[in-house]
């Protein structure tokens, strides 16, 4: 990792207008080149015990990983993600008996070499802004998500459900959870949104690109105006946002790949 600079990141997070805690926990190490977003659930400040585990986790088992000298594969990562996704589920089983009920969202992203790998549970997302292209590359969890894709709700009536906050998968809520993970690959200058629902609920795609395309050269600004348009049009839940965008000297160089393959021919 010597190699190569940090990812440009800003975290922000905020309880809302309405909530009177935040139950959202957020991680990000640049240098690494990893960012974890969990959106906790449960009574008694008992989501924001979850969303804590869960950033606890998965940050302590990939850091380590992505801060050695190995080169990590497609599976390593995905394997490394998998393993954290059990490991928390069996810590939110464990924890403290009044905690009992909590669950939470996760979505992470995972940058190595020329790639990111996304994993996520539940209804928090990822977006790429590349060049002018505003895309959402993970897919709900939610009972919303589920009436869209089986025809009963066009996404401009799902806009208008009372069915928002109603997650299909969550960390902790059954015994076994799995993840979706995907893999892309990375430009330079992408630019990565991972939030909770408490943005997005509140503010439509088409202006959170048009606030992220407004600031590109300012993630901070970025992240403030996200969350502060959040609020103004309710705030009606805890609000995180974080964004990471990849400068050219984060990518592998033409020499650092020619090492690489050279490495991997010797065995």
């Amino acid at each position: 990792m010597s190699e190569r600079v940090p990812l440009d990141t800003a975290v922000l997070s905020h309880p809302g207008m309405v909530r009177t805690h935040n139950e959202d926990s957020v991680f990000v190490d640049p240098a690494a080149g990893i960012a974890v977003l969990a959106d906790g659930m449960g009574g008694y400040n008992a989501g924001e015990v979850a969303s804590g585990i869960a950033v606890k986790v998965v940050s302590g088992g990939m850091v380590p990983e992505l801060n050695s000298d190995r080169e990590l594969s497609k599976v390593d990562i995905a394997t490394g993600l998998t393993h954290a996704a059990l490991l928390l589920q069996q810590k939110i089983a464990q924890a403290r008996p009044e905690c009992a009920g909590m669950g939470t969202t996760l979505v992470s992203v995972v940058f190595c070499g020329n790639r990111v790998s996304i994993g996520h549970i539940g209804d928090s997302r990822c977006y790429r802004l590349r060049a002018e292209k505003f895309e959402q590359l993970t897919h709900d969890h939610s009972l919303l998500q589920e009436q869209i894709d089986g025809g009963q709700l066009t996404p401009e009536q799902a806009r208008y459900s009372l069915n928002k906050n109603l997650v299909t998968r969550a960390l902790g809520i059954e015994a076994i959870v799995p993840a979706d993970i995907v893999e892309y690959r990375v430009e330079a200058d992408d630019i990565y949104l991972l939030n909770s629902d408490g943005l997005t609920d509140m503010v439509e795609p088409p202006m959170v690109q048009a606030i992220i395309e407004k600031h590109r050269g300012d993630l901070a600004a970025a992240a403030a105006e996200l969350v502060e348009a959040a609020n103004q049009n309710g705030g009606r839940d805890n609000i995180s946002v974080v964004l990471v965008r990849v400068p050219k000297a984060f990518l592998p160089s033409a020499a650092w790949a020619q090492r690489w393959l050279a490495k991997k021919r010797a065995g």
